[in-house]
């Protein structure tokens, strides 16, 4: 039998969804992992942020704990240096130096799991390095992306990555299926408040909504400016929790996905509330960009709108059975392969891998 793995995690955050879509990934790809038997340490910033609004506060499937400052990391340096594979993931606070001093404790296997590699990339190209500097992609032994297709040849031959492999994000099968409760909202839409979303979502959904003025629509998320004026018809939730997702998903005729810039401008990149979406069986209208048919096919699994009237005309002209159709073949491929417990299957395989690589080079030597 295959000894199961010691996997350290250093993220935003697991125990806090607030404002925060990590928190998801994190927990389905972890609960998978934990299926399998593997051993599991969470560590992340203590941030007062996260703090008041903790609903994971003691996981089930790990253990968890927090450290004040960067410098405090080292706190854990004897889980850190015993564990088969430490992964530190994107956006961590000052993640830049958290890198440096747990590169310096030289783990077996250290890897980073960037849950937003375009935008880390296009950040990169600014000289911005907040959570990661440039000359610290070559130091991970395997850098994961949120982000398939071509992005992975980039993070090599531009970034010089030593290896570049794709862990999309995935959904908890067991937490998010189709609820049957009766439909409430014509469309709604569930993420935080970017400001490079924002004209998207002015377009699919605000603009529908204001079209549709006897149609009831949705957008949950934390962080939207005040001064945004939403149409009377669209009702507000300022924060949903995870365990609210399913029946929020149910009860609506079509969901919406908006994808930021920067992921719209590099492709591959399924954020995890389309698989939280799909799931439930909802059918999804989401913007476009390359490769999304690779994950979900257009006509079939997923409608694709560039403007107001075609949403417009998808919410009026569709039938139950067209409906259905939709949400039942988005559901299926992604229970088939975007599971929390497909994705630790596949980081599994790819750290006892990475493993044998490391040990044949430490023979060779």
């Amino acid at each position: 039998m295959t000894r199961p793995l010691n996997i350290v995690f250093i993220g935003l955050s697991i125990s806090s969804s607030w404002g925060n879509g990590h928190a998801t990934t994190y927990r389905s790809l972890m609960r998978g992992l934990a299926a399998e038997g593997h051993k599991l340490h969470f560590i992340e910033r203590d941030v007062p942020w996260y703090a008041a609004h903790r609903d994971l506060p003691e996981p089930e499937f790990c253990k968890l704990s927090y450290y004040s400052s960067p410098e405090a990391i080292g706190e854990f340096e004897r889980d850190i240096v015993s564990a088969d594979a430490v992964i530190l993931g994107s956006y961590v606070p000052d993640g830049q130096i958290v890198i440096d001093k747990v590169t310096a404790m030289q783990p077996r296997l250290f890897c980073f799991y960037d849950i937003d590699t375009p935008v880390t990339m296009a950040a990169l190209d600014r000289g911005e390095e907040t959570f990661l500097a440039r000359r610290q992609v070559p130091l991970f032994d395997i850098y994961y992306s949120f982000s398939g297709g071509e992005v992975l040849t980039r993070l090599e031959q531009e970034y010089g990555a030593e290896r570049a492999e794709a862990l999309y994000c995935s959904v908890d099968a067991e937490r998010y299926r189709p609820t049957g409760e009766e439909i409430e909202w014509e469309l709604g839409y569930l993420g935080t408040y970017s400001p490079d979303r924002q004209p998207v979502l002015e377009e699919l959904l605000l603009k529908p909504a204001r079209m549709m003025p006897d149609r009831r629509f949705v957008v949950a998320g934390s962080q939207y400016p005040d001064d945004i004026e939403w149409p009377a018809n669209v009702e507000r939730i300022d924060h949903l929790p995870p365990e609210e997702h399913p029946s929020f998903y149910s009860r609506q005729k079509f969901t919406l996905n908006v994808t930021r810039a920067d992921m719209v401008a590099a492709g591959w990149s399924p954020s995890v509330r389309l698989f939280e979406a799909a799931a439930c069986a909802t059918p999804i209208i989401s913007d476009r960009w390359r490769g999304i048919g690779e994950v979900l096919p257009e006509g079939e699994a997923i409608i694709i709108a560039d403007k107001a009237s075609e949403v417009v005309r998808h919410l009026t002209s569709s039938t139950p059975q067209q409906r259905q159709e939709l949400g039942a073949s988005a559901r299926s491929r992604v229970l088939n392969a975007h599971t929390g417990m497909a994705r630790a299957k596949e980081l599994e395989t790819s750290l006892r891998k990475a493993a044998g690589r490391a040990s044949r080079f430490a023979q060779a030597v």
